[in-house]
């Protein structure tokens, strides 16, 4: 059917939306989320439909994603017919039986993703049946390939290429701004991608863009590889293993997180890695609360990685309280800026020669962790990072007191004296968020005080900075409803940990992040 595009100037995330009039869509026999074909000069692509009452006839609503692909201005005319359903929706529903999948099955669904050919709401069916039937190993290795090679794949010719990533869960956890220079300084590549935050209050991307730029392309990421052997970049716009990026807009609202596996695994083969550490932080405030559990996810991520022809181990970290002091883009980077430079917390060092250490290990390289304290001590490691910001388009003079945080702030302090018994990981990642953090960088919080040691009585627990009065204003005060720092003269004073239901109740954040 012939009809006029009407240029709606209105993204939608991605997404493929045509818009029809009731009177056509019943003409043509097509309903609400039915397929049709739209065609303009010999280009054709699949769109969803949505259908409007009040809609001009004889015309359809062309999105950006839709007329920008195209190449269709308003009033051009276009053909419209019905599309069939895709392939990958019998399968969906296959699952959704519970039905176990084969790997032409899932490769279907993935295209069908990639393709957008699917709706919001038959992706969240996917991802729903995955959550409640769960995934089997061969489900997991075939939905992990087929992420792959719907997607770029980068090749650097060089081999061994390392990597390293978290699952998450703990605030503060700026390791990569140090391992990244410190593997790269001993001569080996370590091309890491990262993404920004999608619930916490600082993801890589987010921390290293206060150094220098994150959104290379693959030609700029290559360049910057051979120039310094690492990189730190944004993978959002890198087109690897795309379906995860879109499953993840998807799992966020629903709160589970069926793909973790996959997900984690597709980027890492997308960008070449030969050998990969998987950092599991584990405590009652972190994603994994036992070492139990840790220890099960830690055999699937090494039977996943053999499955891949990825040499992976993993680090079972303490997850039980923020890394290092800061919490925020601008303080965390600030943070890692004085730690490579000699400074810097006694945890986040250690932990970050410790990860480093096991990556070296897998590659054959005795006293890995020795090394790598080497590196850091010895200036080469704070060399090497000056030179990826520099090959990244940033400044390798750059120091701590250069990288700008908030100007404004607050401090809380202690209501009485003790030792510091307890702090909520969610908690004080919230107080971050409401002070503005991720999307204002200066925004954020810095601990003064951690785990175990004493605090006197009106003694600074922690720093809360922002970069608007208003926000710095909300932050203060969720801190003090919250009181996400715990203190108490005895352990055993404190045999009330929480109190259910609670008199205050708090917005509990679902933390996902890649």
């Amino acid at each position: 059917m012939k009809l006029k595009a009407r240029i709606l100037d209105i993204q939608t995330g991605g997404k493929r939306i045509a818009i029809l009039d009731d009177e056509t869509a019943s003409f043509m026999g097509i309903h609400s989320s039915d397929r049709v074909e739209i065609t303009f000069k010999g280009k054709s692509l699949v769109a969803i439909v949505n259908i409007a009452s009040n809609f001009p006839r004889s015309y359809v609503g062309l999105f950006q994603e839709v007329s920008t692909k195209l190449g269709v201005k308003k009033g051009e005319t276009v053909d419209v017919r019905g599309a069939e359903r895709p392939e990958g929706l019998e399968y969906i529903r296959a699952k959704v039986r519970g039905e176990r999948l084969q790997e032409n099955e899932i490769k279907t669904i993935v295209e069908d993703v990639v393709k957008q050919h699917l709706s919001d709401m038959e992706i969240a069916s996917f991802v729903t049946a995955l959550y409640i039937h769960e995934l089997k190993m061969d489900e997991i290795e075939a939905l992990s390939k087929a992420m792959v090679q719907t997607g770029n794949i980068l090749n650097f010719d060089k081999t061994p290429v390392l990597d390293k990533h978290s699952i998450g869960g703990v605030p503060g956890d700026k390791t990569t701004i140090l391992v990244v220079p410190i593997i790269a300084s001993a001569g080996f590549v370590i091309p890491k991608t990262s993404s920004r935050a999608v619930t916490s209050p600082a993801g890589t991307a987010d921390r290293v863009e206060t150094l220098c730029p994150v959104n290379l392309t693959v030609e700029e990421i290559k360049e910057v590889i051979k120039k310094t052997n690492g990189c730190m970049v944004w993978g959002g716009a890198l087109e690897l293993a795309p379906a995860d990026d879109i499953f993840i807009q998807i799992e966020y609202p629903l709160g589970i997180d069926p793909l973790l596996l996959p997900s984690i695994m597709s980027k890492k083969k997308s960008v070449g890695a030969t050998h990969v550490i998987i950092d599991i932080p584990t405590g009652i405030e972190a994603k994994v609360k036992t070492r139990g559990d840790a220890r099960t996810l830690a055999y699937d991520f090494i039977d996943l990685g053999k499955r891949l022809g990825i040499n992976v181990q993993c680090a079972v970290t303490f997850g039980e309280q923020p890394l290092g002091q800061t919490i925020g883009p601008a303080l965390e980077a600030k943070e890692a800026l004085s730690t490579i430079m000699g400074n810097g917390p006694a945890d986040l060092r250690e932990k970050v020669i410790s990860i480093a250490g096991v990556l070296f290990e897998m590659i054959g390289i005795k006293n890995g962790k020795e090394k790598a304290l080497n590196l850091l001590k010895s200036g080469k490691a704070e060399e090497k990072l000056r030179e990826i910001i520099e090959a990244q388009g940033g400044d390798p003079k750059i120091k701590p007191e250069d990288v700008k945080v908030g100007d404004k702030k607050e401090v809380i302090r202690t209501r009485e004296e003790g030792r510091i018994l307890w702090i909520n990981n969610k908690k004080i990642a919230q107080v971050a968020k409401e002070a503005g953090a991720p999307k204002e960088k200066g925004a954020g919080v810095k601990l003064m005080l951690k785990l175990g040691e004493y605090a006197r009585k009106d003694e600074v627990l922690f720093e809360i900075y922002a970069e608007r009065s208003s926000k710095l204003e909300a932050a203060v005060q969720l801190a003090k409803n919250l009181q996400p720092v715990r203190l108490s003269k005895k352990l055993e004073e404190r045999m009330l940990m929480d109190r259910i239901p609670k008199k205050t109740v708090s917005k509990k954040i679902f933390m996902l992040e890649r």
